[in-house]
């Protein structure tokens, strides 16, 4: 076993793909339908450096692989959440300030019951704040501000396995009440509807008192006469045969509004106007609403674009929506010109595996040195986000932007998705085999179980505080609540659970991005005055 355990040790890089492929192999093992998915590659890789200590082996995976691995994942979710992330986070400011009285709270419950019933350190119990909240960088102010980093360490090892579990645990008990989600994207359809009313609104008139966007993609004047993409100043006459396209409720409230539903079907009918899915892999494209490509279409083909598919949701194709590369446009124009559209558009399924490395480096280069930055704290000292920080922010803005000039800032969504697991279970097998070491060296001491009791405290405090106030207070669906509880936690392993339990639902990426940077900065704030009471 000792030979094994060195060859290990040894074979850093041999052993964290070793601990991926095994952890990954078990995280697919589903008990009652629950699997813990990348989770269990951070599981096993405590195990396998605790099964080192306890045989006097050190086995680790050097830290700048992991701190790699941290800063692709968290470009990524970054980058992939920007497009929505700020008109969220307008709406989020009330769950982001709960967040932060909550983790006040829990240091506050910290220091009592740390101090006044356990008798520790204050350097033990900022390190088991960090712990029980699975964040480094916190853990590094906590040392610092206490000067005393090593009794911070003991801490932050014993609780943090809890930590992980814990608000999994939460964010399970969350995913099961994704059913009742109010939040779940409407699916969109189409409906051939023939107009009864005589009074000849405009199209735009009768858009305009739809509860949420539609669209008109066809009409025809008559049984037989010609199909055209009608504009908002088209006035509907009574018989006239159009196809709406939007969500389900909203079909049936214009459907009402203008007519009924006909058997004739518009789409049928390709003479004249046909319609095509095409993949955007034009980098010229990205970054433009659906309006300005609109525009460009109606011009150019008199054609225009009904829904987007991202990843695997239809939307409707308003005209503020930000296409992206790798988008699956349905496009409605002239069947004569769908060709030369495909063209326009790029069409091609080579761009989706592009990973953009120029957005890629400038982006990862950037975040780093803004996590770098040292910020004065009030009393003394100062902090810095961390590189993980830094990196998601410039991540969100880049994806948000989409485009600078020529440069394309935003990544496919299939390229995001790829480079945030990579990076996620690289990070992992480093971050296990490191806490599985110091977890070894804190078992040794007496009081590991107060400062376990300790750490469950503060992380049921985040847990179950954030679950009752975001679904109680704000109405918060389950499946987006599952992304807080990891972004709040700042811990990939919880993300990566709740992805694998929603398939990946954006969702859960949107509310994970959306409080962890405010999440990051509280902790280290946090702990770094907890550590210097």
């Amino acid at each position: 076993m000792n030979s094994l355990l060195q060859f290990l040790a040894d074979q850093p890089l041999m052993t964290a793909f070793l601990i991926i492929g095994i952890g990954m192999a078990l995280g697919h093992i589903k008990i009652k339908g629950v699997g813990l998915g990348a989770a269990a590659v951070l599981f096993l890789a405590i195990a396998v450096a605790a099964l080192g200590q306890a045989n006097g082996i050190v086995i680790e995976i050097p830290h700048l692989i992991g701190s790699m691995g941290l800063v692709l994942f968290a470009f990524a979710i970054g980058n992939n959440a920007g497009g929505t992330f700020f008109q969220s986070l307008r709406q989020a400011t009330g769950p982001i300030v709960t967040m932060v009285v909550l983790f006040i709270l829990a240091a506050v419950a910290a220091y009592f019951v740390g101090v006044y019933v356990f008798d520790m350190d204050t350097a033990l119990i900022a390190g088991t704040f960090a712990g029980a909240l699975t964040n480094t960088p916190a853990l590094a102010a906590a040392g610092e501000s206490s000067g005393d980093p090593g009794t911070a360490t003991v801490g932050y090892a014993v609780a943090y396995l809890f930590g992980v579990i814990g608000m999994i645990i939460a964010a399970n008990a969350a995913l099961r009440k994704s059913a009742g989600d109010t939040d779940t994207p409407s699916p969109v359809r189409h409906e051939n509807v023939r107009v009864d009313r005589d009074d000849m609104p405009t199209v735009g008139e009768v858009m305009a008192e739809a509860s949420t966007p539609i669209e008109f993609s066809r009409i025809r004047r008559g049984e037989e006469g010609p199909i055209w993409i009608p504009d908002a100043s088209e006035k509907l006459h009574k018989g006239d045969l159009v196809t709406l396209v939007g969500e389900d409720a909203t079909v049936d409230e214009v459907t009402n509004l203008v007519g009924h539903p006909s058997s004739h079907s518009l789409r049928s009918d390709r003479r004249l106007l046909d319609f095509r899915r095409i993949t955007v892999s034009e980098p010229k494209m990205v970054g433009k609403t659906i309006g300005e490509l609109d525009a460009v279409l109606a011009e150019r083909w008199g054609a225009k674009i009904s829904r987007v598919r991202r990843g695997d949701q239809d939307m409707l194709a308003i005209p503020n929506i930000m296409v992206e590369m790798g988008d699956r446009v349905r496009v409605v124009g002239p069947t004569t010109k769908l060709k030369e559209i495909s063209s326009w558009l790029g069409d091609s399924s080579k761009g989706l595996t592009d990973i953009n490395p120029i957005a890629l480096g400038l982006g990862l280069g950037l975040g780093i040195m803004l996590g770098s930055i040292k910020i004065p704290v009030p009393g003394g000292g100062d902090f810095s986000l961390g590189a993980a920080a830094g990196v998601l922010i410039v991540g969100i803005v880049m994806g948000r932007l989409g485009r600078v000039g020529n440069v394309v800032t935003a990544l496919p969504k299939t390229a995001n998705l790829v480079i945030s697991e990579l990076g996620l279970l690289v990070f992992l097998a480093q971050a296990g085999t490191n806490a599985g070491g110091q977890i070894g060296e804190a078992f040794t001491s007496g009081a590991w179980w107060q400062i376990l009791i300790l750490g469950v405290i503060i992380t049921m405090i985040m847990a179950a505080g954030l679950y009752f106030a975001m679904r109680g207070i704000f109405k918060m669906g389950g499946t987006k609540l599952s992304g807080v509880l990891a972004g709040s936690q700042t811990q990939p392993a919880v993300l990566a659970f709740a992805n694998g339990r929603s398939g990946s639902d954006p969702r859960v990426a949107l509310g994970y991005a959306l409080v962890y940077p405010v999440a990051m900065v509280t902790k280290i704030l946090v702990a770094h005055v907890l550590g210097g009471l």
